[in-house]
């Protein structure tokens, strides 16, 4: 063994009984409820990410570990741009709890050279998880980098499959349907209608002063804040 991989070694010896001393029972048994399977407080969490800093070695070993704490802080202080696509496709395929998945398509995957590529794989992948990460990298490049996407075919695949897509497939499509219809607005009626018609989250209970995951609620707020916007830089 190399010094330096006894080192991480050792690093990583102590910073996963950091996390073990920091695990609470209570925060596991919430999180587990939404399919998580870490139980330390995210603040702590970020932390200890900040006094690590970037070690990508023991990023490397920390997801290795398997633990979702330790992937979690993984993620937090690995270089995104290091991963190459294969290192990245089998990360993403053994995610399979929410909160891992989403740190990782958005801190890492995101800022990856690869990322238009896993895109495109993951996008038309059988498995709804890994599908559901094409999906949130879509909303990203609906949003920001439209250039290319034939919008008019996503509202297609989402209005023929939404309704019946498992459960976080569905939020991320339902997501995009969303986005299209707010930076879109020669396909907001469309995405509107699909939204009314398929009444998906039409019914999900929504907190005071939040905003409604039901497509066309949340395209009507979304699009009247940028009005409010818009007006109020023109004073």
């Amino acid at each position: 063994m190399t010094d330096t991989a006894s080192q991480t070694d050792s690093v990583l010896d102590d910073v996963v009984a950091e996390l073990a001393a920091l695990e609470d029972p209570k925060i596991r048994a919430v999180n587990e409820k939404h399919g998580d399977d870490h139980g330390v407080n995210l603040t702590k969490l970020r932390a200890v990410a900040k006094r690590l800093k970037t070690q990508h070695e023991l990023a490397v070993a920390l997801w290795a570990h398997g633990d979702g704490s330790a992937r979690l802080l993984a993620l937090l202080i690995c270089r995104p741009r290091v991963f190459g696509f294969d290192e990245l496709d089998a990360m993403l395929r053994d995610a399979r709890t929410p909160k891992v998945q989403d740190w990782l398509v958005n801190y890492v995957v995101k800022k990856s050279p690869h990322a238009e590529a896993l895109r495109e794989t993951w996008f038309a992948d059988a498995d709804a998880i890994v599908a559901s990460a094409g999906w949130t990298l879509t909303i990203e490049r609906v949003a920001k980098k439209p250039g290319g996407l034939d919008l008019p075919a996503l509202l297609d695949q989402i209005e023929t499959q939404m309704s019946d897509a498992p459960e976080r497939l569905q939020w991320a499509m339902n997501h995009c349907l969303a986005q299209i219809g707010i930076d879109h607005p020669a396909h907001r009626d469309r995405a509107v209608a699909i939204g009314e018609h398929l009444e998906v989250f039409k019914d999900y209970p929504t907190p005071p002063n939040c905003t409604s995951p039901y497509a066309p609620a949340w395209i009507a707020e979304m699009v009247r804040r940028q009005g409010a916007r818009e007006q109020t830089s023109r004073r």
